[in-house]
């Protein structure tokens, strides 16, 4: 009997993209302090942490869903080497912008299956995106626009909708950019047994 899927996130994006990959799943959402395990990473990779952050997610899942395989997920940004949050206000939010403008940016989008509190599997794709100059006003306008939706994610920008416009160039998959890379976790699933291959 296949094990039962459990996604460890609340994401609506997550859940879309393993909706409309067929994938049968509950949605539990992790109980993890993101920022206070960071800390007790210093000096590790934007993978690193990135993955250290999937793995606590699909452990805590885990250990309230016995004998089910668990998904966590969790992606970081990285240029050069600072390691960007969501922002935290408007503030916050253009900033991060300015500093993104003109450059070229990495998310790292990880993965982790857990069973009954064993990582069997932990995997981190990339997307590089080249974000192309923005003026100071431009950056104030969008902002305008968008409102609350920068808070949602990493870059101040949700690259679905009108963040897209912040772009020039795009070195990746969308679903590592959505924060799932959905084809190396189809294919470890179906290797798994737990999806139909």
């Amino acid at each position: 009997m296949k094990q039962s899927l459990v996604l460890a996130s609340s994401s609506p994006f997550r859940r879309m993209l393993m909706d409309n990959a067929g994938l049968t799943f509950e949605a539990c959402p992790a109980s993890v302090d993101e920022r206070a395990l960071e800390k007790t990473l210093l000096g590790a990779s934007p993978d690193e942490v990135a993955l250290a952050l999937a793995e606590a997610k699909a452990a805590d899942v885990s250990a309230r869903r016995p004998g089910c395989l668990v998904l966590g997920s969790d992606q970081t940004m990285s240029l050069a080497s600072r390691v960007y949050h969501k922002p935290g206000s408007l503030l916050e939010a253009k900033e991060t912008l300015l500093s993104l403008s003109g450059a070229r940016h990495r998310l790292n989008s990880a993965v982790a299956l857990v069973s009954d509190g064993r990582v069997l599997w932990r995997h981190v794709s990339h997307a590089d995106l080249t974000v192309r100059p923005l003026s100071e006003e431009f950056i104030d306008r969008y902002l305008a626009r968008v409102g609350d939706k920068v808070f949602g994610s990493v870059g101040a920008y949700q690259f679905e909708g009108e963040g897209i416009q912040l772009f020039e160039k795009i070195e990746g998959d969308y679903f590592t950019i959505l924060g799932l890379p959905m084809l190396p976790l189809l294919e470890k699933l179906r290797e798994l047994g737990a999806i139909d291959g």
